[in-house]
């Protein structure tokens, strides 16, 4: 965990020193490689992750390794020190007093602890330590899991809170949520309270892991792990500590019996059924009979392994219908809440939500001040869409409390003041202002924001929408700003975004000085409305997908010479479509998880959108930028990035891609990225921002193409690629090499538009492209034919 929070660091551009033990019974002149061995094994697991820890292979450059004995003193030279050594309330401590002797006054220091009191690691330090002192939870992995809990000691200063929340959310796009020093805090509280509930719920109705997992993942708005498999990733001796550690710290706890570990699990711990570290938990991977990887599932009657069985519930299916979580889980709890009784499905989400959102009730204000941070810390910390007291508005307050008593509960001070208040609810939402109740004083208080951080929900609650169709909106960012906000389903792009981005274009000319393209959803764009191409293609309206895509050429090329400046925003996955709207944005203002690449020969396609022209310019720009390389060599990733639809895996590889230039910008924190990119633009503005003149491109012609396709014959012949992959990869070579021209020579922009035009339109004619689309919608996933 300590290298992968130092890899984390490092993304944020952060110099930092990783220390870990020396290995045992090393004498003192053993080389520094072998008396680090140990903490470069650690640095190296977090190099070879995956899901990767770094953002490139390069990043790793900013993490100096050394160890306890040799380099203790390094403690000196900085300003945070976070420990995250085993979670051993002995071995914090005299680690921390020898930290405590070398540390300068006024650095900060934290503990990574999941759940030790921080009250009690810093016991005995010194009076500047203790004010400089608190408790960091990061989640792991780190550069993904978005909660940051901040503990505060009892002598920390304010402004020592102050900037951890600031270098937290700010620098390493942390949430941060304020908790109390009580056991396992917040998230892992109640997060283990609902395992091991699920658990004991799967015992009481006799359910399949399979079927746990269907209704505790997408079902309720959890993420597809759902219950067993989160068990597997985490490791069951890692949940096993975390559930003794609640048990011997909560003898006041009302529900501390909950927190037995459950003899299934003890029994797992016996045979080394760890979970995904030791190749079996809850599940199973096995190689099967043709060497193709399968899963299997233990079954819990029989402590044995079998073949998956999907489970099969009516009122699982029927709610796949209902995109709102919330709606959704109103369907499946409704029935028991009534008294129809229900299948089993909707019997254990009744008993595993109610019970957890009951004990969350009652932990407010033990172990947070507000409801706010428990939801925060569970949507941040575990991933769910909605956290407990957002189920207790879903499902509604009142009808919850009334199923609950009626099962023999008592209702916690919490749940009784919130119902003897007017609108008997956790939240309230009214002009883009969100309240919620506040048990302190029996009233509605607003939820706070940080400064620097704007919500597009918010701002259309509050004002109207300048425009809006049903796939975007133009929305007022103030001060100027416009901003054109995808809404459609996973963003694809078709004739209402491109109309609402050419009606945000002109509005520049006389109404703004700039425009942001952004959204706040979980992805930029998916890239084209693929389904609508389908069906025009499987009727031969060839006529109308040249329109379509000369529609499209037309308002990215809009959008590079629009009289103002215009900032893209992307965020998550930016592919095909998507990535060509970024790629002619006057600057790119990326979140740093941001999934960017053209990604269209994945379904028998070319980039048509400009998507080839704008990489074929940075070719050029890379040539000419004093790195000694030519054109040629400038092209060939460029060529094989696009022929193999290479995806960036964060916004800094985006960069090394070409997918963003040096002067694109980067936030960590995505919440943070619209008020970005809008002070982006207006920066541009101050700046005297004029339009690019026309770009002449510089093609290399037959010099190119010729390489090209010998290296496609070596992929085809030796099977690395199919005969199809080479059709498509040809015609991809014919146009960055500027078509049909013998010899290198500047053309215009339009000339490859054309080019890109006229290859996308013939593919799409091709069967196997047909079948290649048809396939991806059905599955999500690429088909090689």
């Amino acid at each position: 965990m300590g290298a992968r929070i130092a890899a984390h660091l490092a993304n944020a551009g952060i110099p930092c020193y990783l220390l870990d033990i020396v290995p045992p019974e090393l004498s003192a002149d053993e080389k520094p490689a072998v008396r680090n061995r140990i903490v470069l094994a650690g640095l190296d697991g977090a190099k070879k992750a995956r899901p990767a820890a770094l953002f490139t292979p390069e990043t790793a450059r900013l993490i100096t390794p050394g160890n306890f004995e040799d380099n203790l003193a390094w403690c000196g030279e900085v300003d945070w020190i976070i420990e995250a050594v085993a979670e051993n309330l002995e071995i914090k401590r005299k680690l921390l007093e020898r930290v405590d002797g070398v540390r300068k006054p006024g650095t900060i220091v934290t503990s990574n602890t999941s759940g030790l009191p921080i009250r009690l690691i810093a016991e005995g330090r010194s009076e500047d330590f203790q004010q400089h002192w608190a408790g960091t939870h990061f989640f792991n992995p780190p550069r993904y899991m978005k909660l940051a809990e901040l503990i505060p000691g009892a002598r920390t200063l304010p402004a020592v809170l102050e900037a951890l929340k600031e270098i937290c959310d700010v620098r390493l796009g942390k949430g941060v949520v304020i908790a109390k020093d009580t056991p396992n805090f917040i998230a892992n509280r109640i997060g283990t309270f609902s395992m091991l509930n699920a658990i004991q719920q799967m015992h009481a109705l006799e359910m399949t892991i399979e079927e746990v997992d269907a209704c505790t993942g997408p079902a309720v708005g959890w993420p597809r792990s759902a219950t067993f498999r989160t068990a597997d990733i985490v490791g069951l001796d890692v949940l096993v500590h975390v559930i003794r550690n609640i048990y011997d710290s909560i003898p006041g706890d009302e529900s501390r019996e909950m927190f037995r570990v459950p003899p299934l699990v003890e029994e797992m711990m016996k045979r080394g059924w760890l979970g995904e570290k030791a190749g079996s938990g809850f599940y199973k991977r096995v190689k099967g009979a043709g060497g193709e990887s399968e899963i299997l599932t233990l079954d819990w009657q029989k402590m044995e392994y079998r073949p998956q069985q999907k489970a099969k519930f009516g009122s699982i299916e029927a709610g796949k219908a209902i995109e709102d979580t919330r709606q959704r889980l109103r369907l499946l709890v409704g029935s028991v809440l009534e008294g129809a009784g229900g299948d089993k499905a909707d019997k254990f989400l009744w008993s595993t939500l109610g019970e957890m959102c009951l004990y969350a009730a009652r932990r407010v204000p033990e172990i947070a001040n507000t409801v706010v941070d428990v939801d925060r810390a569970m949507r941040w910390g575990f991933g769910w869409e909605i956290g407990p007291f957002e189920i207790w508005d879903a499902i509604g307050v009142e009808c919850m409390a009334k199923a609950l008593e009626r099962n023999g509960k008592q209702m916690p001070p919490l749940i009784t003041k919130a119902l003897a208040s007017p609108k008997k609810s956790f939240y309230e939402s009214e002009k883009g202002t969100t309240r919620y109740f506040d048990l302190a004083s029996s009233a509605l208080a607003p939820v706070s924001e940080p400064p620097g951080i704007l919500i597009l929900k918010s701002l259309k609650d509050r004002t109207p929408v300048v425009q809006e169709n049903s796939g975007a909106s133009l929305i007022d960012l103030g001060d100027g700003v416009l901003c054109c906000e995808f809404h459609a389903k996973m963003n694809a792009i078709g004739g209402d975004i491109t109309a609402m981005l050419q009606s945000g274009i002109a509005r520049l000319e006389t109404e703004f000085e700039a425009m942001v393209i952004g959204n706040q959803a979980p992805n930029f764009s998916a890239g084209a409305n693929l389904m609508l191409l389908l069906m025009t293609a499987q009727e031969g309206e060839w006529d109308d997908i040249h329109l379509a895509v000369r529609q499209f050429q037309r308002v990215n090329m809009a959008i590079k010479y629009a009289p103002r400046p215009i900032v893209s925003a992307p965020q998550g996955m930016a592919l095909g479509g998507g990535c060509e709207i970024n790629l002619h944005a006057a600057r790119i203002h990326s979140t740093a998880e941001a999934y960017i690449g053209l990604v269209e020969v994945g379904v028998g396609l070319i980039p048509a959108g400009g998507g080839s022209k704008e990489m074929l310019i940075r070719a050029s720009e890379h040539a000419a930028s004093g790195d000694n390389l030519d054109l040629t060599h400038a092209l060939r990733p460029i060529f094989e990035n696009i022929a193999t639809a290479k995806v960036s895996t964060s916004a800094e590889e985006a960069r090394t891609l070409r997918y963003l230039r040096p002067s694109d910008l980067i936030s960590m924190n995505r919440d943070r990225q619209i008020a970005d990119a809008k002070q982006t633009a207006l920066a541009m503005v101050r700046a005297g921002y004029h339009r690019p003149p026309p770009a002449g491109i510089r093609v290399l012609g037959e010099e190119f193409l010729a390489l090209a396709k010998l290296a496609i014959y070596g992929m085809v012949r030796g099977e690395f690629a199919t005969e199809f992959d080479g059709l498509v990869a040809r015609k991809l070579a014919y146009i960055l090499a500027g078509g049909g021209i013998t010899a290198a020579q500047t053309v215009p922009e339009q000339y490859i538009l054309d080019l890109e035009r006229e290859a996308f339109v013939s593919l799409c004619g091709e069967r196997k492209t047909q079948e290649r689309i048809a396939h991806t919608l059905k599955t999500g996933k690429p088909l090689r034919n």
